[in-house]
């Protein structure tokens, strides 16, 4: 059947030549079929874009209804990966989120083709399509052959032999880079307009979840430091001893602060050295690290400098002195926070993470907070124990007295002295031997005395009042530092004394000249005390429990019953007098 127009047309081409109006009617006729054809396409293309745009409008839909129902940032990514292709109509969608400590582009959301590979496909800024993408910022799209593409890399573990077609779109928010998605088909494909901009507002809304999901992490991240702060003022505030205080501190930052490794250094100022007091690290080859110099490693530098010093990643750092240990215990980055009291930087605190971290202003000033607190908590803890060894003072030195007239009454009914000169000399003596720990105790950072200290001074006094004028005695005190509580320290005090007095009297009563030796030993279960001089050696079936001298029951009373120990003495060029007792791990 005829449409109108049409038969109109026909009846108007009969009569054109016979009217010329009905020539005018007809091209009038013919412009307005074609208008109509016009308008009848601009409504096909406006409904094409509308449902476009209704598709586009579900799509984002989609995605935000993705996010606001996962809690997860690694299912929010995977839903919009499946969404992104569902609405693109391709076949292949990956998302990579930029990881700035290491300037990478991590695969961390993709299609099963490519599931293998999340978390582990790592690009550089500018490597292949999406690392191009990434680093200019702008979107690529190819229609087909995109391995020809001069930007293109292959990666075999994408299966990017399979597809023709890409269509890549970075992840900007706030002028920064923080990933690229991509899209791909295994067929050529023209990507439209509408396509390219579908797939941009999907890289909006992702780029609005990465923010949220940031946002996030970093207000649980500072509950979680308040949190730390508050616990750890509670527990060393509560404390009176260093070593607990200490070792709470390290403990409660590594678990809240989920760090690897927390120790805190101390500074000895005699030494000019950094020693660890604490840490919760099992490695046992980082807890036996030798002190660090003031200025040395970056934890020195730190304390030199009196200011944080972070590093992110010790193991390639070139002033970090243990590269070797930190790769064997697992450590990447270090933040050092000096311990400051009185505007004295007194320690260090070392905070190692166990993957490159970069420490923010936050994170730092939570560091320093606590170091604050723990400072406050060393100075409190040795004004308390000074306090408290103040108040035992008295009962302390009751009780040496009462040691010292024991030792006095044992010389009254067993010496042989032959005047009072010598009995006063050797009671002055044992009272020096106690007076050196007490003075020790009294300028020492923590409730031990160093043994080493001790020795040392008790040799400098025996060398002042018994060896005779005219004879040379040279002494020393050699191994590593031996810290002992006050009760020990006394009773080891007194068995020293009399072992050195012993070596003076005898061993070097024929000789001009000798060398008494104070050689000490510390193993994780004993403490070993050798006094060794090179002078005339002992009898024949010489022993110290049958010998009738009052120095050496002494020594056997003090040793097994102050200490729980051992006493030997052997003849090797010279005399060796040997103790040992059981350590108590302070």
């Amino acid at each position: 059947m005829r449409s109108p127009i049409r038969a109109r047309r026909l009846l108007f081409a009969r009569r054109r030549t016979d009217n010329p109006d009905i020539s005018i009617l007809q091209e009038e006729l013919e412009a307005t079929e074609r208008r109509l054809r016009e308008a009848h396409h601009l409504v096909e293309q406006l409904r094409a874009e509308a449902d476009e745009r209704t598709a586009e409008a579900n799509a984002l839909r989609h995605v935000g209804e993705a996010m606001g129902s996962a809690l997860d940032l690694e299912e929010v990514l995977k839903a919009t990966a499946d969404i992104a292709m569902k609405v693109t109509g391709t076949d292949s969608c990956q998302v990579y989120l930029y990881d700035k400590t290491k300037d990478e582009l991590v695969l961390r959301a993709a299609d099963e083709t490519a599931q293998s590979m999340i978390g582990k496909l790592r690009l550089k800024v500018g490597e292949g399509i999406t690392g191009w993408v990434a680093r200019e910022r702008k979107p690529v799209a190819v229609r087909s052959n995109a391995r020809q593409d001069h930007r293109f890399k292959f990666y075999a573990e994408i299966h990017e032999e399979q597809y023709e077609s890409m269509l890549s779109v970075p992840l900007v928010s706030h002028n920064e880079m923080l990933g690229v998605i991509n899209v791909r088909t295994r067929q050529p494909h023209n990507y439209t307009k509408n396509q390219m901009r579908l797939l941009s507002g999907i890289a909006s809304q992702v780029t609005g979840a990465i923010e949220q999901a940031r946002r996030t992490r970093q207000l649980q991240k500072t509950a979680v430091q308040l949190h730390t702060l508050s616990e750890v003022s509670q527990a060393i505030t509560s404390n009176i001893y260093i070593d607990e205080v200490l070792s709470l501190f390290v403990g409660t930052i590594a678990r809240t602060l989920n760090y690897k490794v927390c120790t805190v250094m101390l500074v000895d100022r005699e030494k000019n050295e950094l020693e660890i007091k604490a840490t919760q690290s099992q490695f046992p080859e980082y807890n036996r690290k030798p002190n660090l110099k003031i200025g040395e490693s970056v934890a020195g530098r730190a304390v030199a400098k009196g200011r944080v010093i972070t590093v992110p990643d010790v193991k390639k750092h070139p002033e970090y002195r243990f590269p070797d240990i930190a790769a064997k215990a697992g450590l990447a980055s270090l933040a050092s926070v000096p311990l400051t009291s009185k505007g004295v930087v007194i320690g260090v605190l070392n905070c190692y993470t166990e993957k490159v971290h970069q420490f923010n202003t936050e994170e730092l000033a939570i560091l320093q907070a606590l170091c604050a607190q723990c400072s406050l908590a060393i100075e409190n803890a040795k004004l308390m124990v000074k306090s408290a060894v103040i108040q035992e003072m008295h009962h302390r030195v009751k009780n040496n007295l009462q040691q010292i007239a024991s030792l006095v009454r044992l010389q009254m009914h067993f010496s042989k002295y032959t005047t009072v000169d010598e009995a006063l000399v050797d009671t002055l003596n044992r009272i020096l031997a106690i007076a050196a720990v007490h003075e020790l105790l009294s300028r020492d950072d923590l409730d031990t005395v160093s043994i080493n200290k001790v020795a040392e001074q008790i040799l400098s006094a025996t060398k002042q009042s018994v060896v005779a004028p005219g004879k040379s005695v040279y002494t020393r005190v050699e191994g590593p530092e031996v810290r002992l509580p006050l009760s020990e320290a006394t009773t080891l005090a007194l068995v020293v004394n009399e072992l050195v007095q012993n070596a003076v009297e005898h061993g070097f009563k024929n000789l001009d000249s000798g060398r008494i030796s104070v050689l000490l030993d510390l193993s994780d279960s004993h403490v070993t005390v050798r006094v060794v001089n090179d002078g005339q050696g002992l009898p024949e079936e010489f022993d110290p429990a049958k010998i009738d001298s009052l120095g050496l029951r002494i020594v056997l009373d003090l040793v097994r019953g102050g200490l729980g120990g051992t006493f030997t003495m052997e003849s090797l060029d010279g005399i060796t007098a040997t103790v040992q007792f059981p350590r108590k791990h302070l």
